[in-house]
């Protein structure tokens, strides 16, 4: 057997290659009309593709570069690229909801997930953000992703395999429940034993049932990453992530993206923008036997059940002196 390090190599050197050089046969393109509409297709030999501006040779944009102009039998010029991840996410095929890129690229950032990182994602979904963890890890790294749903980690296999032209050697889809971590280590050598994992992501309808499960997966230091839809999730997982023990204080936010329109003088932000599509919350996992220090703000009057005077609860919510 060839060693973990060079497993998937030939695989990722053809998935570089997808990436750069000549459009080939089985390459996915982007076409993108003057209005910004755009159309994804895979290349191959023969086919056309059909619009109601015209027709376009796939022969036409086999062997030209990236980044070429090419007119339509009705005159309507289209620029060919390849799909960045972002493009690909919102174009892919859906069982779930996908992870916008703006959240995805949060995860990603916020939760350092870094090349050669050990991964526990639940659940896949359509695979979106399974696709942006997968070239953060890189070859060397680990994603072990559960999905419930059969049908929908179908989806995301073929979502996933589309994108990287083939299986992805540091991917691992697991159809199941995340309940227990020990089940992960008896299932596979390869995701090591509990407490291994370097960062858990959590993209579900309860993430606050397995905060649990994700103190055992995650070694000391490592990141627990929530996402969630809505603030009555929000507030679940946040208050659970604090009563599991196991962590530091969570931080939680959402990211708003809005465009601009420029050009020339007239210089104004877009009328419409991506708004709210979802709370993040991290925390870190601290060492064995390590007991979070008090929280130094006193929550708002009314916001939890008042504790009793001189009981554990009211001391622990006691601002530091």
């Amino acid at each position: 057997e060839r060693p973990a390090a060079l497993r998937g190599t030939a695989t990722l050197a053809g998935v570089t290659r997808q990436r750069r050089g000549p459009f080939a046969t089985g390459d996915q393109v982007q076409l993108t009309d003057p209005k910004g509409r755009k159309h994804l297709l895979v290349l191959g030999e023969g086919r056309t593709f059909h619009t109601h501006r015209g027709s376009l040779a796939h022969d036409d944009l086999i062997g030209s570069p990236d980044g070429t102009v090419l007119n339509s039998s009705g005159g309507t010029p289209y620029v060919a690229l390849r799909p960045l991840l972002a493009d690909f996410t919102l174009s892919m095929s859906r069982g779930a909801a996908v992870v916008y890129p703006k959240d995805a690229a949060q995860i990603v950032a916020m939760a350092d997930i870094f090349p050669g990182a050990r991964v526990l994602e639940a659940g896949a979904g359509s695979g979106a953000l399974s696709c942006w963890l997968l070239r953060a890890v890189g070859a060397d790294g680990l994603l072990v992703s559960y999905e419930r749903r059969s049908d929908f980690a179908e989806i995301a296999r073929a979502n996933v395999e589309r994108f990287f032209g083939g299986p992805h050697p540091a991917w691992q889809l697991r159809v199941g429940d995340l309940t227990e971590i020990a089940e992960i280590a008896s299932n596979t050598a390869d995701a090591g034993p509990a407490g291994s994992f370097d960062r858990v992501v959590l993209d579900m309808l309860a993430p606050w049932e397995f905060t649990r499960v994700a103190a055992e997966a995650l070694i000391p230091g490592g990141v627990l990453c929530s996402y969630v839809a809505t603030v009555t999730q929000l507030s679940r997982i946040v208050e659970a992530t604090r009563e599991q023990g196991s962590f530091d204080e969570p931080t939680a936010w959402e990211s708003l993206v809005r465009g601009w329109h420029v050009d020339g003088l007239a210089v104004r932000p877009e009328h419409r923008m991506i708004g709210h599509t979802g709370f993040l919350v991290t925390a870190r996992r601290l060492a064995d036997g390590a007991v979070p220090p008090p929280r130094r703000r006193r929550p708002a009057k009314g916001a939890r059940e008042e504790p009793t005077e001189g009981s554990a609860k009211g001391l622990a919510e006691e601002p530091a002196r």
